[in-house]
């Protein structure tokens, strides 16, 4: 916690990080702070200002601006208090990063180029277009021994226009920079310009996991990692998971690689099966159809299993000069697939109409119109139109 006063109290606007409307909210500027405005790769702090919830902290120039969903009085005297799990979890990322970077251009020349800190994982971008398996695990060996040796970590603040900030690494300061430069020293490992926050010490970080690389942008590696905690609910939750397929699958984990394999090739084979019954079914329905002595200007046929296929080969075995089809698919209850299918005058002017009650879309040509439906209950109602322009175009009407 941290006892400050309120400077400034302005309405603005958050658009949440997820997309979506703005929020309308005030935009407040303290004495001072301790919630950290993102930046440097690193997101913000969250936390409380008295019992106002702070949604978002970002910088201008040397203010923090903290958004809140309520007016704080300026001149007001308040109490800040921290979200800490989200502070240390950010430490532990952070620090996290900086040993694998110093430790990657010591051992193999690849400098990082940018990194970002993410809500499951994390990712450091490598100038090196690929990484084998066996340098990253030599180097997850090596950060991990750093963290075993206790190596303190510690915080400078140089002036500007001190010489000593030429031998530290650096992507450069940002332009609108203002006030001491601060530099992060891990001892005997890196100096590092860095305005985030950080562990003491590398044993706060307990341990890394790097998870791989993934292919980057031209000519660059991403080399994904989790510090600290993570590593902890990475396991519990690769365990809960092992747990649910071993009372699934019925063997051990060692046997859940080949019992999915086992399973995925009886799904194929039940689902080739399936799709030839189909097949099959939709030329008995047609030849049923044409077998009889006096064949309705209508035909409608709704069936929960089925696919685009099964539609257009009872369309196809029936024929659609003179008979106008009306096929559906799917829960009757909830969204499917429908076909309509007959002369291309009738269609062109039905398709539309029927896809407007069945609440879809849907696209024709050449005397069939077919697409999705979200009202499969509305299905009762599209034949009623189809029967009353057919009631009206017959000779006796």
């Amino acid at each position: 916690q941290f006892a400050t006063r309120v400077v400034s109290c302005q309405a603005a606007e958050l658009r949440p990080e997820g997309g979506g409307a703005p929020v309308r909210g005030f935009q407040v500027v303290l004495e001072d702070t301790i919630l950290f405005p993102e930046g440097g790769g690193q997101p913000d702090d969250r936390g409380l200002i008295g019992e106002v919830p702070v949604l978002r902290v970002t910088r201008r120039g040397p203010e923090a601006l903290h958004f809140v969903p309520a007016p704080l009085e300026p001149g007001a005297a308040v109490v800040l208090s921290l979200d800490w799990d989200r502070r240390f979890d950010h430490m532990q990322q952070h620090s996290g990063q900086h040993l694998i970077t110093a430790i990657a251009e010591q051992m193999f020349g690849f400098k990082t180029t940018s990194w970002e800190l993410g809500r499951q994982r994390s990712i450091i971008e490598l100038d090196t277009p690929t990484m084998t398996a066996e340098q990253v695990e030599a180097l997850e060996r090596s950060v991990n021994e750093k963290i075993r040796e206790r190596v303190p970590v510690t915080v400078r603040e140089l002036a500007a226009d001190d010489p000593e900030i030429e031998t530290v690494r650096s992507r450069g300061l940002p332009d609108d920079h203002a006030g001491p430069v601060r530099v992060v020293d891990i001892e005997g490992v890196d100096s590092n310009m860095c305005c985030g926050t950080h562990v003491s010490n590398l044993s706060d970080l307990q341990v890394i996991k790097l998870l791989g690389t993934e292919k980057g942008k031209k000519n660059k590696t991403n080399l994904v990692f989790l510090a600290g905690n993570r590593v902890l609910k990475s396991i519990e939750q690769s365990h809960s998971t092992e747990k649910a397929l071993t009372s699934l699958l019925k063997n051990g984990p060692g046997e859940h690689v080949e019992a999915v394999k086992r399973l995925q090739s009886s799904v194929k084979l039940l689902q080739k099966n399936n799709l030839n019954l189909l097949r099959d079914i939709a030329v008995l329905i047609a030849r049923d159809f044409k077998s009889k002595p006096v064949q309705s200007q209508l035909f409608a046929l709704h069936r929960k299993e089925g696919d685009s296929e099964f539609m257009n080969i009872i369309a196809n075995e029936i024929g659609t000069e003179d008979t106008l089809l009306f096929l559906t698919v799917g829960d009757e209850k909830e969204a499917g697939l429908f076909l309509l299918a007959g002369p291309v005058e009738a269609v062109e002017n039905l398709g539309p109409r029927v896809a407007e009650l069945l609440g879809g879309k849907g696209a024709g040509k050449r005397g069939r119109f077919q697409g999705k439906a979200t009202k499969m209950s509305q299905r009762g109602e599209a034949q009623a139109l189809l029967q009353e322009f057919l009631n009206h175009r017959s000779p006796e009407a």
